[in-house]
């Protein structure tokens, strides 16, 4: 079993996705209706594929896999505040009269390099880079969060080929998405030309994200958002022939006016991550000693939540082994997000109450990879 693979529950009816391997023993399953429980290996089964492979996808099926698809992405986009996609119309193909082409069908995908982002389900998505060339490319992926930076995925792409799923995205938390960020230097065995190596950061906004959908991916053959990574940079202005002889001119008598020299801007010192302490206060009064009078409870509760990510990735970065996050019993509000936030986090090992002696069911242990 793998990530990203489908199965079925052997216990009931349901089918899930494979979101994380938590030991050789439990996997981490996300169900259609998009919660997540741990389940041992041999309490499910994967079936996409061997039932795919022996009985075809019937129309049932992809009628419904595309509701899915199409109702995820319009509660979401509904969420974002944006308008939803316009649903395909069906064609007509009773009747002896030929079926005219789509004048407004969206142009096919040309050749490149590009990220996609697939449904899994209608709230879940996965990542993969597409090859969509004729050129096999090294790929490094990674996520930046908070301005730093974690890798996570190094390999090497055949031409016309799709990487593995590079991490799996919820759509109800799309406002907190990392940026993804992807590095690739393509090449050609025996080939005459060398690459330069290509940056590119994807920070996801909801006006254009909902309007990358594509009905019929290259290589995944698929319904996908698509982002390219391959763009090239507009060509410079090209000035004007009725004003090239002035520009020449002025640039001969040396009456053309000075051009600033360019300076490379000083690169910025690398910033030390500090480990954050073992045991983090997340009270109010812990992150606010000067007081926080008219905060509301939810702009609180993000104020702790920013605090408690910030921490868990300091010490993650730092190679801690474990820490504790002090929460209170309270109503349970933040503890509760704390344990929703570690359940998919792919670096934890588990986490617990910690010292009920000292902190009664106030504080999380987390034990780190």
């Amino acid at each position: 079993m793998n990530v990203g693979d489908r199965v079925r529950l052997l216990t009931g009816r349901e089918e899930g996705i494979i979101t994380r391997l938590l030991s050789d023993e439990l996997v981490e399953v996300a169900i259609d209706n998009d919660f997540t429980i741990p389940v041992l290996r041999r309490e499910v089964v994967v079936v996409a594929a061997e039932e795919t492979k022996a009985f075809g996808q019937s129309a049932a099926a992809v009628a419904a896999e595309k509701k899915a698809a199409t109702s995820g992405a319009n509660r979401a986009a509904k969420a974002a505040g944006v308008a939803p996609p316009a649903p395909t119309p069906p064609v007509k193909t009773e009747g002896p009269t030929p079926v005219k082409a789509d004048k407004t069908a969206p142009p096919s995908v040309q050749k490149g390099l590009y990220l996609a982002l697939t449904h899994q389900s209608p709230e879940l998505l996965a990542l993969q880079i597409v090859n969509h060339t004729d050129r096999d490319v090294l790929y490094t992926f990674g996520e930046e969060r908070n301005g730093q930076y974690r890798g996570l995925r190094a390999e090497k792409l055949a031409a016309k080929s799709a990487s593995p799923a590079l991490g799996h995205w919820h759509l109800k938390d799309f406002d907190q998405w990392p940026a993804a960020v992807v590095q690739l230097l393509p090449f050609q065995l025996n080939g005459t030309s060398a690459y330069e190596l290509l940056t590119k950061r994807l920070q996801f906004k909801a006006a254009s994200f909902y309007t990358s959908r594509q009905p019929n991916v290259p290589v995944l053959q698929r319904e996908a958002y698509l982002f390219q990574l391959d763009e090239k940079p507009a060509a410079p202005a090209a000035i004007a022939p009725e004003k090239l002889a002035e520009t020449l001119k002025a640039q001969l008598s040396g009456n053309a006016p000075a051009k600033p020299a360019a300076v490379a801007p000083a690169p910025e010192p690398a910033k030390a991550i500090v480990a954050p302490p073992h045991e983090v206060d997340l009270h109010l009064e812990a992150l606010m000693p000067e007081g926080a009078e008219g905060m509301s409870n939810t702009a609180i509760l993000k104020l702790q939540l920013e605090a408690f990510e910030d921490a868990l990735s300091r010490a993650l970065a730092t190679n801690m082994h474990e820490i504790v996050f002090i929460h209170g019993s309270g109503n349970g509000t933040l503890r509760k997000e704390l344990h929703k936030l570690l359940s998919r986090n792919r670096d934890i090992k588990f986490f617990e109450d910690s010292k009920k002696e000292k902190f009664g069911y106030g504080a999380t242990l987390v034990r780190l990879k």
